[in-house]
């Protein structure tokens, strides 16, 4: 593609204009419009999809009059070709959210050109791909962490195996391990597709990663690295089972 039609949304002024500056210096970023409301950014996607021109991405701020920028990407994710969401807001507390709308990145106010320009290659990447493709790459399910101040997205295939902690869960990979605001059980559900099985009340791994099961005086673990996680009773003989399964498909192949 070309470039990239973007729509900004804030309705402080400066810090709409500070971001259209931004958006307008990057080559990438072929036409920007716009809004310092919901309501007017919503007009301004239909008026472009009836000019047969669609907006590929909305910079979108949260906390705005009238339609906040949660509701208004609730909505562009129900259009039958979304465009793509990158939140842009100064409140950290909203990152599940851009989580659960599946928003490319989430920037935190003052927005950092660097960081800006990571948001606008994510966008840019996604967009060029047809939308199977984009629906088929190794692993598009992310979930937002903070570091050091910083938001950025961990992928699933990084995670090797989850823990609950009351309300959040702690994010183990291979580097070190985060604490995110989400239950287990949400993430049970969004990531049973990319190979997440629950083996206890406050345990959830990945499948892939696991290197050895045994069970030893009717206790069953299973090992992850140097790390060993209990399986509860009622879930050995459906993950015993899966394991062979899964076994058998690698010895066919």
């Amino acid at each position: 593609m070309t470039g990239l039609r973007v729509l900004a949304v804030d309705d402080e002024l400066p810090a709409l204009e500070d971001l259209a500056y931004l958006l307008r210096d990057d080559p990438r970023i072929a036409e920007v419009s716009l809004a310092r409301d919901g309501a007017a950014a919503l007009r301004v996607l239909d008026r472009a999809i009836a000019d047969g021109r669609p907006i590929d991405a909305v910079f979108l701020d949260i906390r705005m009059r009238g339609l906040d920028g949660v509701v208004l990407g609730r909505l562009l994710s129900q259009f039958a070709n979304p465009p793509r969401v990158v939140f842009v807001t100064a409140y950290e507390e909203h990152a599940v959210d851009a989580f659960e709308i599946k928003a490319e990145d989430y920037l935190l106010k003052p927005v950092r050109p660097e960081r800006l320009a990571e948001a606008i290659r994510r966008v840019f990447v996604s967009a060029e791909l047809p939308e199977g493709e984009v629906a088929g790459r190794g692993d598009p399910d992310t979930i937002p962490v903070e570091l050091g101040g910083v938001t950025r997205f961990v992928a699933s295939t990084e995670v090797r195996y989850v823990e609950a902690q009351g309300d959040y869960a702690r994010l183990h990979t291979a580097g070190g391990s985060h604490l995110v605001r989400i239950s287990l059980a949400t993430l049970e559900e969004r990531w049973a597709s990319a190979g997440f099985v629950r083996v206890h009340r406050s345990h959830l791994v990945a499948v892939k990663h696991i290197d050895e099961l045994h069970i030893d005086s009717g206790r069953c673990v299973v090992r992850i690295g140097e790390t060993e996680i209990p399986v509860s009773r009622r879930h050995t003989r459906e993950l015993r089972d899966l394991l062979v399964r899964r076994a058998r498909k690698g010895r066919a192949e």
